[in-house]
């Protein structure tokens, strides 16, 4: 438990205690030679004066002597002025240097070197005439001018008041001088020291508590003012964002009015000016072709607080109409209360006539085309079963018949999977597999294509590869693709070879050949969709099998690419995680 004595010492450090260096930061220490060094110059100002004040009243007594000035010794009524006249000589010096480098870098030499010119002119006159001369009045117009005036760094007030009781009490005692007062000849007086005592301490405790007032409130005032350019750097920052933003950014009230938009808001509804989005709706129900929106909008933000992919249909200010999608949310206040809703408005238009014309197309692939395939399929299978041989048309042309209704069907297959792949990505069946298996079992279904090809294949794949988590169907398919493509885009008698190799944590796998080779140009679109390479032969094919193997290697988490040059063959690579 804290002691009387305890909590006095904790009240006099946490009053009273220095501070510490890193509180005083030099820019506070250049603010408060600034302030020093201005208020000198008042202070000089007021020293001027009052001692000119001084020396008027000696010289008027020259001549009109003063009744209360008859007690003091004749040196001092007769020498007084010659001490007034050295103190404004000093004064005057003061000045000058004022206005000098030093006087402005180093206020708190100048302050000293006045204050001590004042104060220890007279006792220096004094030692000099063998006396010691108690200044009450002096010392205590000299102190509490400066600490009224320069209230800045208490230690140098201090300074000046002891080195000038120091020189008072230690230069007189040890000279063994007296004062010219009859009634108090000696320089100890239990009431002056007491008086002085307490003098310099008031004085002393109003600077430093006013230089500790000042220190708080410059860090205050710096901290404010970062704080305030670090806001306006912020409020910049989101200012650009929100001028420059694609999206359209809002903030609405719950009655149905904008209160805020951005320029792009502006553009999507068909104005020049953000003003006039916020001028010109006073009803937002106005904007939806269907009424019945900005309800749902409401009821939703009401039961989840915000809303996702809102999308709607609206009327520009020229009377078209336009596809948005709404993403926002409801900001509320500490009591729950809703205050407004602010969010994001996109354009998609586009978009939406993309999808409507995406559906139209896959609907004719999907009915127009595949279903007409399958049926047609059908009948050339069921008229193949039969057992007679003497059917319409001939075993042969069914035969071919067949093999192209099966390269149409394959086709719109590859098209129907690659706009599956394009929108939901690649979905992938995952196990533990051994490359070689998937490897072989790709050759094994493309022998005849080889054959046809006069192809010859070298298999270098290892069996103590490490295993892969992966599809082996896809990876199938990835091979397969890369043979097929090599096959198609070379003549007769082709060399291909197929490696797989471990770098570090992936497996790297190879499809070469000594084929024609590709060009820079094509090998920068070779894998994008629907493109078609110009040395095809005899193939009916939409450039679909590079793109899937693209989608399929990426879905793994590897990559895949080409190296080929003109007449130096081509090796595609991919690679796949080991882990």
């Amino acid at each position: 438990m804290a002691n009387p004595f305890t909590t006095v010492q904790r009240w006099w450090k946490k009053t009273f205690s220095a501070p510490t260096a890193d509180e005083i930061t030099s820019l506070y220490k250049d603010w408060r030679n600034r302030f020093l060094w201005q208020r000198l110059r008042l202070w000089l100002w007021l020293a001027l004066i009052c001692l000119l004040s001084f020396t008027l009243r000696d010289i008027y007594g020259l001549f009109f002597p003063f009744q209360e000035l008859q007690k003091l010794p004749e040196e001092l009524r007769t020498q007084r002025l010659v001490i007034n006249v050295a103190m404004l000589a000093s004064i005057i010096i003061c000045f000058a240097l004022h206005k000098t480098k030093l006087g402005r870098h180093h206020p708190d030499l100048l302050f000293l070197g006045s204050s001590w010119s004042i104060s220890l002119a007279s006792q220096l006159f004094a030692t000099l005439r063998g006396f010691a001369l108690p200044d009450t009045i002096g010392w205590s117009l000299l102190f509490l001018s400066q600490a009224v005036l320069m209230p800045v760094c208490w230690i140098l007030h201090l300074l000046t008041q002891v080195s000038v009781l120091i020189y008072y009490f230690g230069v007189n005692t040890a000279l063994g001088l007296k004062t010219p007062m009859p009634d108090h000849p000696g320089i100890y007086n239990v009431t002056f020291i007491l008086y002085i005592f307490w003098f310099c301490t008031i004085c002393d405790i109003g600077v430093y508590l006013y230089d500790r007032l000042q220190r708080s409130e410059f860090y205050a005032r710096q901290e404010l003012e970062s704080a305030y350019q670090k806001l306006k750097v912020a409020e910049a920052k989101y200012r650009s964002i929100f001028e420059n933003a694609v999206e359209g950014i809002f903030q609405s009230s719950p009655d149905g009015h904008y209160i805020t938009a951005n320029p792009a808001l502006a553009r999507i509804y068909g104005y020049s000016l953000a003003e006039e989005v916020t001028a010109n709706f006073t009803d937002i129900e106005q904007l939806y072709v269907d009424p019945n929106r900005r309800a749902e909008f409401v009821r939703l933000m009401e039961k989840y607080g915000s809303v996702s992919e809102f999308e709607s249909q609206i009327y520009r200010q020229d009377g078209s109409i336009v596809w948005i999608s709404e993403k926002a949310y409801a900001v509320r206040d500490e009591h729950l209360k809703l205050l407004y809703y602010e969010g994001l408005i996109e354009d998609i238009t586009q978009r939406k006539q993309t999808e409507e014309e995406l559906r139209v197309f896959f609907h004719a692939v999907s009915h127009d085309l595949r279903n007409p395939v399958l049926g047609t399929l059908m009948v050339l299978r069921n008229l193949l079963a039969r057992p007679e041989e003497n059917i319409s048309i001939s075993r042969s042309i069914l035969e071919r018949m067949i093999q192209s209704s099966d390269r149409q069907l394959n086709l719109i297959n590859s098209l129907m999977e690659a706009h599956v792949s394009e929108v939901q990505g690649v979905i992938l069946q995952r196990q533990t597999v051994e490359l070689l298996a998937i490897v072989q079992a790709a050759i094994a279904d493309l022998e005849p294509l080889l054959a046809q090809n006069q192809a010859t294949l070298t298999n270098l794949v290892s069996a103590d590869l490490p295993l892969v988590n992966a599809d082996p169907t896809q990876l199938w398919r990835v091979f397969s693709n890369l043979i097929v493509n090599a096959l198609k885009h070379n003549p007769p008698g082709l060399l291909l070879t197929i490696n797989a190799t471990r770098k570090d944590d992936k497996i790297y796998c190879t499809v070469s050949d000594n084929g024609v080779g590709i060009s820079q140009e094509q090998s920068d679109r070779l894998f994008d969709l629907y493109f078609r390479g110009t040395s095809i032969r005899n193939s009916l094919s939409l450039g679909l099998g590079l793109y899937l193997s693209k989608q399929i290697i990426h879905a793994h988490g590897g990559e895949i690419g080409v190296n080929s040059a003109l007449d130096a063959g081509a090796t595609f690579w991919f690679t796949l995680p080991i882990s």
